[in-house]
């Protein structure tokens, strides 16, 4: 029984890094349609804004908006209830067109997007969040995937800014999750958007809108639904800082895998591959094998102790593990060594298995995390 422990724990660990990916590239890419009319007239788009008391960035991201490089659009700004100016800031800019949509009880980020969605009146409807900003040429390269049919919804890929405003350098674990995505992206379409910028057709967003479950993920679930695909766009990028303060980066991936995994629970049909084929499979070894990563790896390194003495293979796994783990720790005691690369990545990679951890007791306990506070940044 500790054998068999022992291998579902390594197979684990690894099945969501490595061997769902490999498994990804022996899939072949989907067939490459036509688009629907080259040269045809742009569809109107609604660019919906969402906003919790940001007086202090409202401003900045709506002259974002205005200077984008796109003829048949309109701005709507979805105002979760806020209680401070924003609002006010808002109306001001009336006059140039923008729209305020205020949900007048706060319910949270998707609560807010819906009453945006009731606005709207374009074909395709863009979201964006305050801190995201979008290259003057943004929505036209975007809008611009929707020319093939079976194109549901288009996510952007994050670039972080530094407080002088340079672009911050890709680290190996951003640029694996946007590999990974492009390897979805061409075979069935991926299992979650960027929630900073992406945009689906309209079709899309008006039916099965679930505001307790992240709109990223609901929206290619939606996709799925509707026999449409949702992919990448590497030459579409949404621009936002680094959160002020680190340790908050900690929380943000505690509340991404308890909305995660509340999306799971609210929909779990979309593991059943009967219904949604790879669109299932995709998701069990993107999301659900990544978020049991943390418990394989407590199993794994409790069966190799006991199996170290019952051959070299056992003993080899322990003591790799001790030598990862001696790494994190010598990154944790000395943060001096933190950004280098034989520390940085394990170092990352226990991190972020700790936070989903602790995501998953929270909530086992009931936690739920449905109203949204953007990150200070």
């Amino acid at each position: 029984m500790t054998v068999i422990l022992f291998w579902t724990a390594l197979i684990g660990v690894v099945y969501s890094y490595f061997i769902y990916p490999l498994v990804l590239l022996f899939i072949p890419k989907r067939n490459k349609l036509a688009s629907s009319g080259a040269g045809s007239s742009l569809p109107r788009v609604s660019l919906i804004v969402t906003a919790h008391n940001e007086e202090l960035r409202i401003r900045d991201k709506i002259e974002n908006c205005l200077k984008l490089d796109y003829p048949n659009m309109e701005i709507i700004v979805a105002s979760d209830a806020s209680v401070d100016a924003t609002d006010q800031i808002v109306d001001d800019y009336s006059a140039q067109g923008v729209l305020l949509a205020r949900a007048e009880e706060r319910k949270g980020k998707e609560h807010a997007q819906l009453q945006g969605i009731k606005r709207a009146t374009g074909d395709i409807l863009v979201f964006s969040d305050v801190a995201t900003a979008i290259p003057e040429d943004g929505i036209r390269n975007l809008v611009r995937y929707f020319e093939n049919p079976m194109v549901g919804a288009v996510s952007s890929e994050d670039r972080f800014l530094s407080r002088d405003g340079s672009v911050v350098g890709e680290g190996a674990y951003v640029r694996y999750e946007m590999w990974l995505r492009r390897l979805e992206s061409d075979r069935n379409g991926i299992v979650g958007l960027s929630g900073s910028f992406f945009a689906a057709r309209r079709e899309v967003c008006e039916e099965n809108w679930d505001i307790y479950s992240p709109s990223d993920f609901n929206t290619a679930l939606n996709c799925a639904r509707r026999g449409l695909v949702a992919v990448t766009a590497p030459d579409v990028l949404g621009f936002y800082q680094d959160v002020s303060d680190s340790t908050k980066e900690y929380q943000r991936k505690i509340r991404t895998v308890i909305r995660g995994l509340t999306a799971l629970t609210r929909h779990p049909d979309v593991l059943n591959p009967f219904r949604y084929g790879m669109f299932s499979f995709q998701v069990f070894g993107h999301k659900v094998m990544r978020w049991a990563v943390p418990w394989f790896q407590i199993l794994l390194l409790a069966t190799s102790i006991v199996l170290a003495k019952a051959g070299w293979f056992y003993l080899l796994v322990l003591l790799a593990q001790i030598g990862f783990y001696s790494l994190v720790l010598t990154g944790r005691l000395i943060p001096g060594v933190r950004q280098q690369t034989l520390i940085k990545i394990p170092y990352f990679f226990v991190q972020v298995n700790i936070a989903i951890a602790h995501a998953t007791v929270s909530f086992m306990g009931g936690k739920r995390m449905t109203v949204w506070t953007p990150s200070e940044r």
